[in-house]
């Protein structure tokens, strides 16, 4: 398995070769029982998707765990929880690095130290560290000696990135000047690779069960530097964003049951007795819309020039076995209205059939700039992940992730943001 190191500010890497992972000559089918995607060939790969969830202040938090998703590796989406797992999957592996992303656009990262079982599911444990500065290109005698490199260890075995230390730099210096008889030999691929030291990372406290407090945030891990690609959409006329709110919002209350009944036609009058206009009866004053709990709206440009895709979740307001809850997806039509592409409610006393959706962002998971809502299937004591493509005015569901347990006397009611 080839990963790579990202030296301290730099967006160029080197690569070096550890173990093979004990499955990795398991066929696919054999590792992971979901769904899966195939798309070009020539998709870049591989590419593992995540979420990282904390309490605390963002970049500076309490209590962490990063949740594999997905993994991109050949052309094809593979569950990143059990994803060439030895015993802790690929997504997992010691000091891989994950890019924290809202909206398309970095926020920190995040280093992986460790991992372990919660409740039967892999987690991630390490730290969340601020953005690199971006420093000058490599030298062209540098650039050599990355191609050198890369032609020496061309392998079909998947690569993450990995974070970049100091003594590497003099290790690989001290390769370059010795013979060929000094050289370290090959590593042995039966023989366990210990994780290397991190120079002063401290791992944050695991997060155990769904505080009530918990946030999220998408993580990407990638053997390639990509460009930034914000995935927000801009409106060009602001009452244009509140029409299409204020629709999904009736949509979303005649769905849960919220809005009254509409009241029968009054009777005629017997008389045909006028009134003056200063003697006529006042209209009634119609009710006040019923209020959504937790809603959260959201709109997205999943690809350039795509145009907007609206995403509104809500909940009723009622003891959690009594909640109803509503996720919609919709997108503008040609006459400026709103077309829903998806829509799912979900009941509080049935959570486990029909889970509640949360949306958690958009990402790029198949590597080809266009943009994927990746969503929290959380039910009663069982959660999974899944990921939409929206296309062609659709909502195509691309992935969903195996079920995972967790602690449901810790369940939160807050919307992710």
């Amino acid at each position: 398995m080839r990963l790579f190191h990202c030296g301290k500010g730099s967006l160029w890497q080197s690569k070096v070769i550890v173990v093979a992972c004990l499955l990795a000559a398991l066929p696919i089918s054999a590792q992971y029982p979901g769904q899966v995607s195939k798309t070009s060939k020539d998709a870049p790969e591989p590419r593992s998707i995540a979420i990282l969830e904390w309490t605390g202040e963002t970049g500076n938090p309490k209590a962490s765990r990063l949740v594999p998703v997905a993994v991109l590796d050949q052309g094809q989406l593979q569950d990143g929880a059990i994803y060439l797992a030895r015993p802790q999957p690929l997504a997992l592996a010691g000091e891989v690095e994950y890019e924290l992303q809202q909206n398309g656009l970095p926020i920190g990262l995040f280093d992986i130290k460790n991992s372990g079982l919660e409740q039967g599911s892999w987690v991630g444990y390490g730290a969340w560290k601020p953005l690199a500065k971006v420093q000058s290109k490599p030298s062209k005698e540098e650039l050599a000696r990355i191609r050198i490199e890369d032609d020496e260890s061309e392998s079909d075995l998947p690569i993450l990135h990995r974070k970049h230390h100091a003594d590497e730099d003099a290790a690989g210096a001290n390769k370059d000047s010795a013979s060929p008889t000094s050289a370290s030999p090959s590593p042995d691929p039966d023989r366990p690779t210990p994780h290397k030291k991190s120079n002063g990372l401290d791992v944050l406290p695991s997060l155990m069960g769904m505080p009530a407090d918990m946030q999220q945030a998408v993580a990407v891990s990638d053997s390639q530097t990509r460009p930034e690609h914000s995935w927000s959409f801009s409106w060009a006329n602001p009452e244009d964003e509140a029409a299409m709110k204020a629709s999904l919002e009736e949509t979303a209350r005649d769905l849960l049951g919220l809005n009254p009944p509409l009241a029968p036609a009054p009777a005629k009058a017997a008389s045909r007795r006028k009134f003056k206009p200063e003697t006529l009866p006042e209209p009634p004053t119609p009710p006040l819309p019923a209020q959504l709990m937790d809603e959260n709206f959201r709109v997205f440009e999943l690809a350039y020039n795509s145009g907007a895709t609206l995403v509104l979740t809500a909940r009723t307001d009622a003891p959690l076995t009594e909640q109803k809850f509503v996720t919609l997806i919709a997108q503008p039509d040609l006459y400026g209205n709103v077309k829903v592409l998806l829509e799912v409610v979900a009941s509080g006393a049935h959570l486990d059939e029909t889970p509640r959706m949360r949306l958690v962002g958009a990402v790029d998971a198949l590597a080809d700039n266009r943009g994927e809502l990746l969503f929290e299937l959380r039910g009663a004591t069982q959660r999974q992940f899944v990921l939409y493509r929206i296309l062609r005015g659709q909502a195509e569901k691309l992935f969903v992730s195996a079920a995972e347990e967790f602690a449901c006397s810790e369940v939160s009611d807050r919307p992710l943001s």
